[in-house]
């Protein structure tokens, strides 16, 4: 008796310990954390996965909730809604980061799971937060027990599923996609944090002027989390007035916020969706936003040879013959950043981006090369036509090689009209010149000179 009370005794002590711990805890934890939302109701923003009806406020309130990989920008809700999910749940909630985590961590949480499942019938929810740091072994770790029913998995990441998590636990998965948090959004859960006595700033008398709440909206971007841990910052460095009342104005703000770090991962998806719109923005012939994406890169510091590659690329094939001039001037640019370096480097990128940009745009050139290579890849592989090969040799001129060719410069204008495609295809067009810039010279002396295949090959 008297061991079964000291166990219950030190049961009811341990409790309470954890129970002031968890408190203390709570207190000193960032603004971020103290206002996560602990209803489905406050939870701000993802209307189009948690507004009524919508399927995954169906699962979580029916306490049926699948496997699946919350996908999005960092301060969008990906965590908090895994933990919201929790507290809805009747599963045991396991949380793992893929930060610290190892396999050996994943093995006693199934073990766990497996333990719970067998004795209680419960289910267990392992949540892996920034999974996209888990290579390939601690993915495959998991998949047999999410595959069988051991566990629920639901994992949280900013990088691009189809690209961090292996196929075969994505194809077990549901993919929900969030957004960052609109301006609106983030300005209703500022003013709630202000007003909110319990978890928020409510007991300090903030007052939050209208251009401090601007400047804070633009460099947070959608991030709820950089947004409110700015804000107590600011509120804990403002000193208040006589009427006690802390006024938080644009000055105080532009101090804390200084300037935010671009959200970009050179190695990650950031890296991919903005050297996509750079390239596209080229293509399109928009030199505001291409240049509005290179200042994105530069800044994000991206490798500038990287930048230049690409622009190299561009030139070859969307600027093409329509302004052959594009691609030297791109490799002049590539050149000049590796001679001069940066930052002055960024002068010649910038320069370079705004002629490929505005330059007539051709991709003839490359559609040439795919057209032949289709050919050289589908058709049959046709001799070199006689007259083409070089007569080396006595028995090469015996055996035909050289025969009957015409030497262009003999011939006038430079140009003798010899058949030198294999018989077989010496009606197929690969080259279609278009009509743009440079490529319109290039189009009439294609066809003076081949007027009779040209039509052929329209036809």
């Amino acid at each position: 008796m008297l061991d079964l009370a000291a166990k219950t005794l030190g049961l009811e002590c341990m409790t309470l310990f954890d129970h002031n711990r968890r408190q203390r805890e709570q207190e000193q934890a960032p603004l971020a954390t103290r206002m996560r939302p602990r209803t489905l109701e406050e939870f701000v923003g993802q209307e189009h996965l948690l507004g009524p009806g919508h399927v995954l406020d169906k699962t979580i309130r029916s306490d049926q909730v699948p496997s699946m990989v919350l996908w999005g920008p960092p301060g969008s809700g990906k965590t908090t809604l895994a933990y919201l999910i929790a507290s809805m749940t009747k599963a045991h909630f396991i949380p793992v980061s893929a930060v610290s985590a190892g396999v050996a961590d994943l093995r006693q949480a199934v073990a766990e799971a497996k333990e719970l499942l067998g004795t209680t019938g419960q289910r267990t929810i392992l949540f892996i937060d920034e999974v996209h740091r888990f290579n390939k072994a601690q993915q495959d770790a998991i998949l047999p027990h999410v595959e069988n029913g051991t566990v629920t998995f639901i994992a949280a990441t900013t990088e691009n599923p189809s690209f961090e998590v292996i196929s075969a636990l994505l194809s077990r998965s549901r993919v929900f996609a969030l957004n960052s948090l609109t301006d609106e959004q983030l300005t209703a859960l500022i003013q709630r944090t202000l007003v909110d006595n319990e978890r928020g700033l409510g007991g300090q008398n903030v007052e939050l002027k209208p251009d401090a709440l601007e400047m804070l909206l633009v460099i947070s971007a959608g991030d709820a989390r950089v947004a409110l841990n700015a804000i107590e910052l600011a509120v804990s460095v403002t000193e208040p007035g006589t009427d006690g009342k802390r006024v938080v104005d644009r000055q105080t703000m532009e101090e804390v916020m200084q300037r935010r770090g671009p959200s970009y991962d050179k190695a990650g998806n950031a890296h991919y969706d903005t050297i996509s719109a750079y390239i596209k923005s080229v293509r399109a012939s928009d030199p505001d936003a291409a240049m509005y994406w290179l200042a994105r890169m530069i800044e994000a510091g991206e490798d500038p040879m990287s930048i230049a590659r690409r622009m190299v690329i561009l030139a070859a094939e969307d600027i093409g013959m329509a302004d052959p001039q594009a691609l030297p001037l791109a490799v002049a640019a590539q050149q000049a950043v590796h001679f001069i370096g940066f930052p002055e480097g960024a002068i010649p990128l910038a320069e370079a981006t705004v002629y490929l940009a505005t330059a007539p745009k051709s991709n003839t050139a490359y559609m040439a090369l795919n057209s032949a290579l289709e050919e050289v890849r589908k058709g049959r592989e046709y001799p070199v036509p006689l007259h083409l090969r070089n007569a080396v040799t006595g028995l090469m001129r015996d055996m035909g090689y050289g025969k009957d060719y015409k030497y262009s410069h003999d011939h006038p204008g430079h140009f003798a009209g010899q058949q030198n495609l294999p018989e077989e295809i010496s009606q197929k067009r690969f080259y279609a010149p278009g009509e743009e810039g440079y490529e319109r010279e290039v189009a009439e002396r294609v066809r003076a000179w081949w007027g009779n295949k040209c039509e052929a090959g329209d036809k």
